[in-house]
């Protein structure tokens, strides 16, 4: 699939920048249904890290450092972990190397980066691609550890009409979910609601990478 999507592209460079865009999304298929990945797939993967590589240093974690270049750090190490796993090569994960650190929730009022649950959870959301099993690090243990939180910046989110926020953090609800954790609201509900008043791909890929993560089938 992902190799003939280069192969039709009437540009190949904008379809493997596409597939650096998906990300570690791109293997969802072969991790949440029975797709198979075909040899040709891994290698347009790896030819997108070859055309647009990661930067060699990582970049230190907010606040020391700039809060962007770390998040796309942790998604680019996703799809290495990802495609390095799925091929059993398991040096593929030098592909981009894993960050350090990861969103810091705290009940004080100190300037440290991601410390409310609101801007911790919007964080968290923007690293909703490594929402996904066969990954584990800093980040999910940093979920697992609040889920009111991801619960309460859900809601939030969906109440501001900021459905595309709201899918990314219901993705985190759903992993730890899969997982048997005790959620402080039903996630399922809630993926109905974004299903129906959401838009955009985007979107409608959290959604039903989500409902997939629950067992449900696929929006």
């Amino acid at each position: 699939m992902v190799a003939e999507h280069v192969e039709r592209a009437d540009d190949p460079k904008a379809a493997l920048a596409a597939i650096r865009v998906v990300g570690a999304d791109t293997f969802a298929p072969h991790l949440l249904g029975d797709a198979v990945l075909h040899p040709q797939d891994a290698a347009a993967v790896t030819q997108s890290f070859a055309l647009f590589p990661p930067p060699v240093n990582t970049p230190d974690a907010p606040p020391a450092g700039a809060a962007e270049p770390w998040l796309v750090a942790w998604r680019d190490w996703a799809t290495a972990t990802l495609l390095a796993r799925l091929t059993g090569a398991e040096a593929g994960t030098a592909l981009a190397p894993r960050p350090t650190g990861a969103p810091v929730l705290t009940d004080d009022d100190s300037d440290r980066s991601d410390t409310d649950w609101q801007r911790w959870s919007v964080r968290m959301g923007q690293l909703s691609p490594l929402a996904l099993p066969g990954l584990e690090g800093p980040v999910h243990t940093a979920a697992r550890a609040a889920p009111l939180a991801l619960a309460r910046g859900a809601t939030r989110a969906v109440l501001r009409r900021d459905f595309p926020t709201a899918a990314r953090i219901t993705r985190w609800l759903a992993l730890l979910g899969a997982e048997g954790t005790r959620l402080p609201l039903d996630p399922v509900p809630l993926l109905e609601h974004l299903r129906l008043h959401g838009g955009g791909p985007r979107l409608g890929l959290d959604v039903a990478i989500a409902r997939r993560l629950l067992g449900g089938e696929t929006a």
